[in-house]
């Protein structure tokens, strides 16, 4: 049977879930157990996973279709100093990355998007549009990240923000277009929804400066 015309499994294809709790700290880390359908019919066996748990997100891209530039910003990531250290590849563990934060209960994914636009680059964003959203490392991680752009002033977009109370020290990073893909294009820029935006950009931008 061809692939399209076999149903795909769904939640219901999925018995027997149990959680338990292996950590609880700044992130969390859950064991799943449970059963799901195989793809001939029957079940698996009964099987253990640990997910890490860290909520959703969001990222949005800033882009001033006056300038033809883009606001990103640049900041340490301890996820970046362990692969450094890993792979001895020599790159840095300061990214340049889009504005991004975590989801709260208390506002949407565009509230997020606004607010840690104002937080980490200082900028106020128009035209908020959701690109898509996706699931970041399924295989180990919940999170979902909302991916967003906007429209900005670039000319307002300067300095060095962030939290104190979160330890954040980001800098603003204001760049033309062509620049940010050809740093894209030679690995400075490998954070993945940063990558994915600025290729859909690429892919949009004559739809995204009307």
């Amino acid at each position: 049977m061809k692939f399209e015309e076999q149903p795909s499994p769904g939640i219901d294809d999925v018995t027997e879930v149990t959680q338990e709790k292996v950590f609880d700290g700044f992130f969390k880390v859950n064991k799943y157990t449970l059963r799901h359908r195989l793809f001939d019919g029957r079940w698996s066996e009964l099987i253990s996973r640990e997910l890490f748990e860290r909520g959703d997100a969001v990222v949005v891209l800033p882009y001033d279709p006056v300038t033809d530039e883009v606001v990103l910003i640049e900041q340490f990531r301890i996820g970046a100093l362990a692969a450094t250290q890993r792979n001895k590849d020599n790159k840095s563990p300061w990214l340049i990355e889009c504005i991004a934060g975590m989801i709260d209960k208390q506002q949407s994914p565009k509230e997020v998007a606004i607010r840690e636009a104002e937080e980490e680059a200082g900028i106020v964003l128009s035209n908020v549009q959701p690109i898509m959203n996706f699931l970041s490392t399924p295989g180990g991680v919940s999170e979902r990240i909302y991916l967003f752009a906007a429209t900005v002033d670039s000319t307002t977009a300067d300095g060095i923000h962030g939290l104190d109370v979160e330890h954040e020290d980001i800098r603003v990073c204001v760049v033309k277009r062509e620049k940010a893909i050809k740093w894209l294009n030679e690995g400075r820029i490998d954070s993945a929804p940063t990558v994915i935006a600025l290729q859909w950009l690429q892919l949009n931008i004559n739809e995204f400066s009307k």
